[in-house]
Order: C-alpha cells, then sequence, then structure tokens
C-alpha cells in the first residue's frame, strides 16, 4: 500500500511540475500577489473597542472619556477598567486596539495649569487601525483643550504613546504575515483543483481507475502533494516577512508550521472537492476562484470581522483562513501560548476532518 501511495505522490508532483501551466500558475501569481499585497492593501477602521483605565476623580477626565465615546462610527464601546492588570489583558487579547489611561492628578494639573499627562496603549499588530485612532484621540483631546475656559486654556495635556506588538506601527508587520493565509490557500486549491480535472482531460483518468490503487490510497497520493507544495509556499512568505520586511517570529514555529498543516488540510479537502465535481481545469480553476474570493474577504484580513453584520460573523466560523491569521498575527508579534493557538487550531481541525471527510466520498461515488 505504502509503495503504491509513494508512487501516485511521486507521480502527481512530477505532472505539477512538468505542465507550464501549473508550473506558471504556482510561481508567477503568488510572487505578484505577495508583493502587490505588501506595498498596497491599505485596512478600514470602524466599529473598534477602547478601554480606559482613570485614576482620576476630576471632571475633565469624564468629559473627554464621553468625547472618545462620541464617535459612534469610530469607536463601538468605551470600556472602563479598573486596574493595569485588567486593561493590559484586554490589550494583550485583542479585545480593545487601544487604552487610554488617566493619571490622578489628570485634573487637578490642568486646572492649575500644571502639565497633565495621559498615556494612549496601542495594539501594534493593528498598526494602520493604531495609527487612526491615535490621530482621533489626540484630536479630541486638542479639540478639549481649545475650549477650556480661563486658567486651563492653553494648558495641553502631556500624552504619552506607546504601541505594544509592533512598537513602529509598521502596516507590513500586520499585512505579510497574512499573506502565508492568503497565498498558501491559493496554491492548495488550484494543486487539488486542477488534479483530476487534468487527469480527465489527458485520458490518464481512467488508467487510474484501473490501477491496483484504492480511492483512499488515490486521495492520499493527491493530497500529500498539495501539502507539500503549499508548506514550501508558505515556508517562502514566512522567510520573506521576516527577512525582507523584519517581521520579528516572536512565537514558535513549530507551532506556527503545525497550524499551517492543518489549515492547508482544510483547504485542500475543498479542493479536492471542487476537483471531484468538474471536468475541465477551467471549470476548476473557476471553482477554485469562486471560494477564494468569499474566504479571503470573510478571513479578517482586509476588514475587521467585528464590522460585518452578526448573520455574516456567524458564516465566518466555516472559514479556516479567520482562524488562521489570528495564530499568524499572534506568533508572528505577540509570542502567542499553545493554548491560544489550540483556541483558533481545533476548529480547523474540525473544518479539515469535515472538507477531507466530504470530499472522499464524493471521490468514491464517483468513482464507482
Amino acid at each position: 500500500m505504502w509503495q503504491r501511495i509513494k508512487s501516485l505522490i511521486i507521480k502527481e508532483l512530477w505532472a505539477v511540475w512538468r505542465d507550464p501551466k501549473s508550473r506558471a500558475i504556482l510561481i508567477i501569481p503568488p510572487l505578484i500577489q505577495m508583493v502587490l499585497f505588501s506595498f498596497a492593501a491599505t485596512l478600514e477602521v470602524r466599529n473598534v473597542e477602547i478601554a480606559v483605565l482613570n485614576s482620576d476623580a476630576g471632571g475633565h477626565s469624564i468629559e473627554l472619556m464621553q468625547r472618545l465615546a462620541g464617535a459612534k462610527d469610530l469607536v463601538k464601546r468605551l470600556r472602563v477598567t479598573h486596574s493595569d492588570a485588567e486593561a493590559s489583558d484586554a490589550l494583550a487579547a485583542q479585545e480593545v486596539l487601544m487604552v487610554v489611561r488617566f493619571g490622578a492628578d489628570f485634573s487637578r494639573n490642568l486646572d492649575a495649569r500644571r502639565p497633565a499627562s495621559m498615556d494612549i496603549l496601542l495594539d501594534g499588530r493593528r498598526s494602520n487601525a493604531a495609527q487612526i485612532l491615535e490621530g482621533y484621540v489626540e484630536s479630541v483631546v486638542e479639540q478639549y483643550q481649545s475650549e477650556l475656559p480661563g486658567a486651563g486654556r492653553g494648558q495641553k495635556p502631556t500624552i504619552m504613546t506607546r504601541a505594544f506588538f509592533n512598537p513602529n506601527l509598521e502596516s507590513a508587520w500586520n499585512t505579510v504575515p497574512c499573506l502565508t493565509a492568503i497565498l498558501t490557500m491559493l496554491v492548495g486549491l488550484v494543486v487539488t483543483g486542477l488534479s483530476v480535472a487534468r487527469e480527465r482531460e489527458l485520458g490518464t483518468f481512467e488508467q487510474l481507475l484501473v490501477s491496483p490503487a484504492r480511492p483512499s490510497e488515490i486521495i492520499v497520493g493527491k493530497t500529500v502533494p498539495a501539502l507539500l507544495i503549499g508548506m514550501l509556499e508558505g515556508s517562502l512568505i514566512i522567510a520573506f516577512a521576516h527577512f525582507v520586511f523584519a517581521v520579528p517570529l516572536s512565537g514558535s514555529l513549530p507551532l506556527l508550521y503545525l497550524s499551517m498543516a492543518v489549515y492547508l488540510a482544510a483547504v485542500i479537502g475543498v479542493g479536492l472537492f471542487i476537483s471531484s465535481l468538474v471536468s475541465t481545469q477551467q471549470q476548476a480553476m473557476l471553482g477554485a476562484f469562486t471560494f477564494v474570493a468569499p474566504a479571503i474577504l470573510l478571513s479578517g484580513f482586509a476588514t475587521p470581522i467585528a464590522n460585518m453584520p452578526d448573520w455574516l460573523q456567524t458564516v465566518t466560523l466555516i472559514n479556516p483562513a479567520r482562524y488562521f491569521i489570528v495564530i499568524l498575527r499572534g506568533v508572528f508579534l505577540k509570542d502567542m501560548p499553545a493554548g491560544l493557538v489550540l483556541d483558533s487550531l481545533w476548529p480547523m481541525a474540525a473544518i479539515a476532518l469535515f472538507t477531507l471527510a466530504s470530499a472522499s466520498w464524493l471521490f468514491r461515488r464517483r468513482l464507482s
């Protein structure tokens, strides 16, 4: 059995590499997309949550809190925290994008025309959103300062800003790691989607049916090559992110590769399902890209999932890219613990089990 599976894997890898069209699809589009996404992707900011740690008993901090919560399209909720640990935990867990901290003497110093400090802590994993939100807070503070009467007029509070996980708010640190999810998805779908369709067009599919290989062995023989190619593609993107864009790889590399393998298994299941339904390579390509566009839009890469309608947020739960992007950002920028990785890993594993089982069932039915 293992010898037959090995032969099928070698045959599949050789077929992909020997076909000029398949080779071009696997190499050229990912390179172009990697460059375009890295330099040109922009992110919209809406419905973010801000945490406030107010140690001041005066009215100035309360007034500023109310004004910060006033931009309903930008700020979804102002969350009041009661300790530094609670605020830091909310930021680390990505429950909030920013923490605004008022000192105990904020209002008193402002009234006395002494320097009044407020701290802004940002989540640098969403650098573009953090920069926009920082500008909004600064504009609110400046507007409030200009309205202060008498002694308070002209005394601008001192704002201390620090971005966690991405100190310089580099947009590439947020964008480039996520390309691992997008481009490996394309590769996994293309390799498996074209697999059976190519054999049907070349007339070798009938030979495969009469071979000693069982349907389960054929499934494995077509899954493993796509997994290997996807892992290689993902490794190139990870190296590109780390060495070209200097994105730090703070977390566990083995955990990242384990997550990528599970993610690819889920994607490959979809690709095998598509390849079992279609008859030509053109149909396979159309089917693959029909799946890719919604999967990217619902992954949280370009549009935060919190901005989507509730019913659409529910749909994202069956999208493996949603979970893998969380892992990518966490492992690259945050040194995400294994327990948090597991929280996003097991839904991907469930999706992979379902897609591979469905593809295997359909494949067996088409072979019978």
